[in-house]
């Protein structure tokens, strides 16, 4: 088994507030809306939102490597907009990785928009560090989700304002 962590920063010219709410708090709403041909739905598994709020992202078959993540939520933190959360059952756990989480922080930026910064922490199954390519998968989804409600945001200004 090998421990470690990486971390990606991306910036956004969409205002942090309406990221938070419309990226973070409202994701299970929208990711299905903003990205049909990757995310089939999406099921609060259980809990009200907060901590311990289970959630399950069901893929369409255009995701070839698994059908689902379902990940537990370890802390939401609306005043310092920071999102933690664990993988709990699908994605790369038992094939790649043991265990894997992710923190994502989001902070205001220059000009009005938000940059935010993902940090993942991993053991891996066997003991070979993550190759480059895999990394790029366990950011690509979250990265991509954000990436998908900034473009949502600055198409639709009035909506998360």
């Amino acid at each position: 088994m090998v421990a470690g962590s990486f971390t990606e920063e991306y910036e956004s010219p969409v205002a942090l507030g309406r990221l938070w709410k419309a990226g973070i708090l409202d994701a299970h709403v929208l990711m299905p809306k903003l990205l049909p041909e990757v995310i089939a739905s999406v099921d609060v598994v259980e809990g009200d939102g907060g901590a311990g709020t289970v959630t399950q992202f069901n893929f369409t078959e255009a995701v070839t490597e698994h059908k689902f993540i379902r990940d537990r939520l370890d802390e939401i933190d609306s005043d310092n907009h920071v999102f933690k959360y664990t993988v709990i059952d699908g994605g790369l756990l038992g094939s790649t990785l043991k265990s894997y989480s992710y923190e994502l922080k989001l902070e205001e930026a220059a000009g009005g928009g938000s940059k935010g910064k993902v940090t993942v922490h991993y053991d891996t199954v066997g003991d070979s560090p993550l190759t480059g390519e895999q990394i790029g998968q366990l950011t690509f989804g979250l990265v991509g989700m954000m990436k998908a409600v900034e473009g949502f945001l600055q198409a639709n200004p009035d909506q998360y304002a």
